[in-house]
């Protein structure tokens, strides 16, 4: 669920609906079952169950003992979900008021030791954040207005905010263009919900990205 200021996003689904409200629930893991208040606001979506039981089921392996990057993070549940499954430490960074409440309340609920929150523009954050340590995952479903994804992935591209074998997730309007570069990325998997693709990627390396999720 993401949405910044000024942007429209695509119409919900599920029991949020497009205006917020409601709440979604954690999949799997040590907080299984437990769920996030969705803020009420215009815009404001959870990211769908099966998007999120789709990519955890390929980052398999990669989640435990993981940092953690959720960009645009608005509920929260891709973080949560990590952290769920065992990652080390997450970091939301979101600048929506009501997400932001929102997301307070459920980090000092679920995850007050191994999750951060940063309240700001994600986009200026990962422009000064240099010293925030390498992140072996990173959550990035922008608003789909503004080419919020594009911005963000090319600020990630050279930045050292990533681990050599980081795998980053992005989604986009699936009819538009990918947001990155496909010399600087490489595609490990995708999945289509409804008017939106999702990707897994890796930075692609001098010698080529290794092929394995």
């Amino acid at each position: 669920m993401k949405r910044q200021a000024g942007y429209q996003r695509r119409p919900g689904r599920g029991s949020a609906g497009a205006r917020g409200g409601g709440q979604v629930r954690i999949v799997a893991g040590e907080l299984g079952g437990r769920r996030l208040r969705v803020a009420t606001a215009p815009g404001l979506r959870p990211t769908p169950e099966r998007t999120r039981e789709t990519l955890f089921n390929w980052l398999q392996g990669r989640v435990r003992d993981a940092r953690v990057l959720d960009l645009f993070a608005g509920t929260g549940a891709l973080a949560f979900e990590a952290l769920s499954r065992g990652a080390a430490e997450a970091v939301l960074v979101e600048r929506h008021r009501a997400a932001l409440a929102a997301l307070r309340e459920a980090v000092a609920e679920l995850a007050p030791d191994r999750a951060r929150l940063v309240a700001g523009d994600a986009i200026g954050w990962l422009q000064r954040a240099g010293d925030a340590g390498a992140f072996d995952l990173a959550f990035l479903d922008a608003p789909f207005a503004g080419d919020l994804a594009g911005r963000a992935l090319l600020a990630l591209t050279d930045s050292a905010l990533l681990a050599p074998e980081a795998r980053v997730y992005v989604e986009w309007p699936t009819a538009a263009t990918p947001p990155f570069d496909t010399a600087a990325w490489t595609v490990l998997k995708t999945t289509r919900a409804g008017d939106s693709t999702g990707a897994l990627l890796t930075r692609t390396g001098p010698e080529g990205a290794a092929t394995a999720v």
